[in-house]
């Protein structure tokens, strides 16, 4: 095999780690929104702080798979030579702001502390 092939039989096989780590997200994510729920109909302040720790658990990792991806697309963008480049420009512009979006939300589960706005993982 040439090594553009085996680069990327070795970016699928990292993708498909992250698709596990999208399900343990989608899980917890569930559990967050079920304390969430508590503490909109009980007023369970324990419920509302397990709700952000774990709102603001998931964003980190998802700000690091995030990551991951920016910089992948950054490479693909400096390596082809006018090679497919829009594709490139439009992949790196994409990346660049879901990551972005990903902070923003990270930003808003840690400076909300009454919860006032909804936070969903896209």
């Amino acid at each position: 095999m040439n090594k553009k092939i085996q680069k990327r039989i070795k970016q699928i096989e990292t993708e498909n780690h992250i698709w596990i780590i999208y399900l343990f997200i989608i899980i917890l994510s569930y559990y967050s929104n079920s304390k969430e729920k508590d503490y909109f109909l009980n007023n369970n302040q324990e419920s509302k702080e397990i709700y952000r720790k774990t709102n603001a658990f998931i964003f980190s990792i998802l700000i690091i798979i995030y990551s991951y991806f920016e910089i992948d697309s950054i490479n693909s963008f400096k390596e082809n030579n006018n090679q497919n480049k829009t594709f490139d420009s439009l992949s790196l512009i994409a990346t660049t702001a879901v990551l972005i979006s990903g902070i923003i939300f990270l930003y808003i589960i840690i400076e909300d502390k009454n919860i006032e706005e909804e936070i969903a993982f896209n």
